[in-house]
């Protein structure tokens, strides 16, 4: 087993890590940044060390900083935890030659499923449905002649993209040849790899995620659906389990072709299967996330599965402690994302000191975060200050008891807005309570 981990990320999922690495009495190491140094993971963690300045790529993202730090503090496995190196394959690869236990996917697979083309081959083989579009990536000239012939609107994706970045819809052909050069020139700039492909863009469409667990043992189990249909700009703001509103025969069709894509794959770990659902019921594959989602705690909310502790188990060796049967979701639950974001100026971040922090608490409420009075908000990462997670026996009362929880929740300062109150007025809408949203429904919203 595992026995001391080396948590290389900030923020409330490295106090969510360490919270379980404890309880499986696994020591823990916080790698921080020096803006980070006073954070409440390094207050937790068995030990802490600082592995650079501030700014991300100078400490979160510097691998030989991170690698070192494992090294001298004993440390005999990574956890990532989401974004930064958790899905870099090359991080991956150095963990293994230094004899270090990556927790997350092989390298060779997160390679293969990372670069979207080869995912959407690798899927198409496996025989899960795809939207139209290309299977390679594509020069300007014959991806303009592709989008013509699959119809607008269109989407490009940059191949190497991820978290709803290096992406653009175009709607009119006369707009290609711009949203081409501007997008790729995006994704040069952002992930160091400008190539692109195109796909069909469907302009009404849920997305619907499939979480599934993978061992070294050949075991392959999904845990069922997650609905993360309200975004902004591709980022999540609202996610719920199950996926409400849709057929048990689809949600048990698309989880069975998570299944499969993971075995055709030879996936390890812990990932996510995104699809988009059409009106009509069609689902399609988007891509997979070869890593531990933000929105995770509803799935462990309905299951009773701790998904952090699955990925150590795993990454230790050991094979899944239960099977498909042994899965049985139970009741719903919705986490809302706590952003220090500015909802009335198109969400644009809100740095600075929260004067007041108060968060919910009560029956079957969970709140995932890092901060409390007087927590400095940095513009150095991304805004999420706190995950709200409710639980209850049925979809009504499970909104109920988020607005209560939200109603509850304070948090804020001079120049420091959250999206508390706007989250509230969503989950009261008579679109969202008739399950009538969309991956658009917050681009038309009108409260």
């Amino acid at each position: 087993m595992i026995k001391k981990v080396l948590i290389a990320n900030r923020g409330e999922i490295a106090l969510r890590i360490a919270r379980t690495c404890r309880e499986m009495g696994i020591g823990t190491v916080a790698a921080h940044s020096a803006a980070d140094r006073d954070s409440a993971v390094v207050r937790f963690a068995d030990q802490s060390v600082q592995i650079g300045p501030g700014p991300a790529k100078t400490s979160y993202l510097y691998i030989p900083a991170v690698i070192e730090a494992a090294r001298t503090t004993g440390a005999d496995a990574v956890h990532p935890g989401y974004g930064f190196l958790s899905e870099n394959p090359d991080f991956a690869e150095v963990c293994e030659a230094e004899g270090i236990t990556f927790v997350g996917a092989p390298a060779t697979v997160m390679e293969q499923l990372g670069d979207k083309a080869s995912a959407r081959a690798i899927m198409t083989e496996a025989g899960l449905p795809l939207l139209p579009g290309s299977r390679r990536p594509l020069e300007g000239d014959e991806a303009s002649e592709l989008a013509d012939r699959i119809g607008y609107p269109v989407i490009l994706k940059a191949v190497a993209g991820g978290g709803g970045r290096g992406i653009s819809v175009v709607r009119d052909p006369a707009d290609f040849a711009e949203a081409w050069l501007r997008t790729r020139a995006g994704a040069q700039a952002v992930f160091g790899d400008g190539r692109l492909y195109v796909e069909r863009f469907l302009d009404s469409a849920r997305h619907v995620e499939i979480q599934v667990l993978a061992d070294t043992h050949g075991n392959v189990v999904h845990l069922g659906a997650r609905d993360c249909s309200l975004q902004r700009r591709q980022q999540k703001l609202v996610e719920e389990s199950p996926a409400p509103g849709l057929p048990a025969e689809l949600l048990d069709e698309m989880a069975a072709a998570a299944v499969r894509g993971a075995r055709a794959a030879g996936y390890v770990g812990a990932g996510t299967f995104e699809f988009l659902v059409d009106p009509a019921g069609g689902f399609y594959f988007m891509e997979v996330n070869c890593r531990l989602q933000v929105e995770h705690p509803v799935t462990e909310m309905v299951t009773g599965v701790d998904l952090v502790a699955e990925q150590l188990r795993v990454a230790a060796g050991e094979p899944l402690g239960f099977g498909q049967e042994d899965v049985m979701p139970r009741g719903v639950s919705i986490e809302c994302r706590i952003n220090a974001e500015d909802p009335a100026r198109d969400f644009a971040p809100t740095p600075g000191r929260l004067a007041e922090c108060v968060l919910p608490s009560g029956p079957f409420v969970r709140v995932d975060t890092h901060v409390g009075p007087g927590y400095q908000v940095p513009p150095l990462y991304d805004s999420l200050l706190a995950k709200v997670i409710v639980w209850a026996p049925d979809r009504d009362t499970a909104i109920a008891r988020m607005r209560r929880a939200l109603a509850e929740t304070r948090v804020g300062g001079p120049g420091v807005a959250t999206t508390t109150e706007f989250l509230s007025d969503v989950l009261d809408h008579p679109r969202f309570r008739a399950v009538e949203h969309d991956t658009r429904f917050l681009e038309t919203l009108t409260l």
